[in-house]
């Protein structure tokens, strides 16, 4: 079935070009990022949250700009953060698995591969926990403890139209995830490919764990849908080439299940 399926900015940070890509960049100019959670609503009430975000208290230890909430942004697109019951984790970064105690009746749906990278031997090294929260990480262990955690290893179908994808390379085991809309297919690609210009120039980001399968995820996103239907993680562009769902949510949330403007 198709889902109407949303993007919601809730941060936003100022950086340069260099800093987005391995090797850096011979252009000195700035090159912002955003941050976004997802939502997939069907045509039942059922809503899907893929990744959680962080919260104010984290926008100022990681010096990000924090524009809201976007757990209580939610509400904005019609749906109860306390009544979700199934959120999806691309991985567990800072920015992407924050906010989790805030879904009380939710299960979580992770690679296996995640979790054990991030509780594993490669996490004694600075450059790979970095982006990771240590009280995140073992909020998800609790989380498993309490039986709220849904293990894949591999490509896998959460609902009819939703499928999740396992990719790696820039952790050790990133989704993205692909939802049926009424336009077709769209890719929510997180951190497979933060920018358009990662996917489109074919030179991955920064934080990288391992390098060829970030080119290979850049060749799965491409197999999964139109390049058209990608939605990168981190892109700012995405603000500008989707609508909002109403004019009062301009600059908040846009629409993912409705063709591009062009870009």
């Amino acid at each position: 079935m198709p889902y109407a399926l949303y993007a919601i900015r809730y941060a936003t940070r100022e950086a340069r070009r260099a800093e987005h890509f391995i090797g850096g960049d011979p252009h000195d100019a700035p090159m912002p990022m955003d941050y976004f959670t997802w939502v997939a609503v069907g045509a039942d009430g059922l809503a899907v949250v893929i990744d959680t975000g962080f919260d104010e208290a984290m926008s100022r230890k990681r010096k990000r700009e924090f524009l809201r909430c976007p757990v209580e942004s939610l509400r904005l697109v019609g749906v109860d953060p306390d009544t979700v019951e199934d959120v999806v984790l691309t991985h567990l970064h800072y920015d992407h698995v924050g906010n989790f105690a805030r879904f009380p009746k939710a299960r979580f749906h992770l690679q296996e591969p995640e979790l054990a990278y991030a509780t594993g031997p490669y996490m004694r090294h600075h450059g790979l926990n970095h982006p990771y929260e240590v009280e995140d990480v073992c909020g998800v262990l609790r989380l498993n403890y309490a039986g709220r955690v849904v293990f894949y290893n591999g490509r896998s179908t959460l609902f009819p139209g939703i499928e999740l994808h396992l990719v790696g390379g820039h952790s050790g085991g990133l989704q993205f995830v692909t939802v049926e809309t009424a336009r077709g297919k769209v890719v929510i690609a997180s951190d497979s490919a933060h920018y358009y210009e990662n996917l489109d120039s074919r030179r991955p980001f920064s934080i990288a764990f391992h390098l060829g399968k970030m080119h290979d995820a850049f060749d799965g996103l491409l197999a999964a849908a139109p390049r058209s239907h990608i939605v990168p993680g981190h892109d700012p562009k995405v603000m500008a080439l989707y609508p909002p769902p109403s004019p009062a949510l301009a600059g908040q949330v846009v629409r993912l299940d409705v063709e591009p403007r062009g870009d």
